[in-house]
């Protein structure tokens, strides 16, 4: 994460968006433009929260009495907004995270916060999908981990080559996901189910 003592004030912020509405050729002082700066910058807060949070806290309470549950648990179809780091344009998409408990389970909300803390940061969809699972195998220690994550990449879609359509889709298996083959294909079963798929 970013230092946050040397963090820019929202004033500079917004100077550094009309600045850059000056390069693309507009005028920063039309009234359509006026208020722009400011709702820029209030949208960057809302999108990059992620900054602000730290996924793991959300993983730490956790519940032990399950009545022996041992199963492996599969949230799937989270959606989640992010943005790329090389052109900060949006990735749109959706993650499916499954874990095999040793003991202890989390509650699923908290996967999906999980998922949303780190989609709320400049990212790199491969990135993105290990450190979700890292942090659910680091804080649970479960016997393994799954991610998937389905993601429409905008800088591909709106520049570029224009490719319209185009999904992409990164894994990360950890501990028996990764080591045991019939582990691995009950998750991808899970997860490969539902009308278009």
């Amino acid at each position: 994460m970013a230092d946050n003592d040397n963090k820019p004030s929202r004033e500079q912020a917004e100077a550094a968006v009309r600045v850059l509405l000056s390069w693309a050729g507009e005028d920063p002082d039309r009234e359509g433009l006026l208020d722009t700066p400011k709702r820029v910058v209030t949208a960057y807060g809302d999108w990059f929260s992620g900054y602000t949070d730290d996924p793991r806290e959300y993983l730490a309470r956790t519940f032990e009495e399950v009545a022996g549950y041992d199963e492996m648990i599969v949230l799937r179809d989270i959606e989640f907004e992010s943005h790329c780091e090389h052109h900060m344009a949006p990735i749109i998409g959706k993650a499916h995270v499954g874990y095999l408990p040793s003991g202890k389970v989390v509650g699923i909300s908290k996967l999906a916060r999980v998922v949303e803390t780190y989609a709320r940061r400049f990212q790199v969809q491969e990135k993105m999908t290990a450190q979700i699972a890292q942090s659910i195998q680091d804080v649970l220690q479960p016997l393994g981990v799954g991610v998937v994550i389905e993601g429409a990449h905008e800088c591909m879609t709106t520049r570029g080559v224009h490719k319209r359509g185009v999904s992409m889709i990164t894994s990360k298996m950890l501990g028996m996901f990764r080591d045991d083959a019939r582990t691995r294909a009950e998750f991808l079963r899970f997860i490969d189910v539902g009308p278009g798929r």
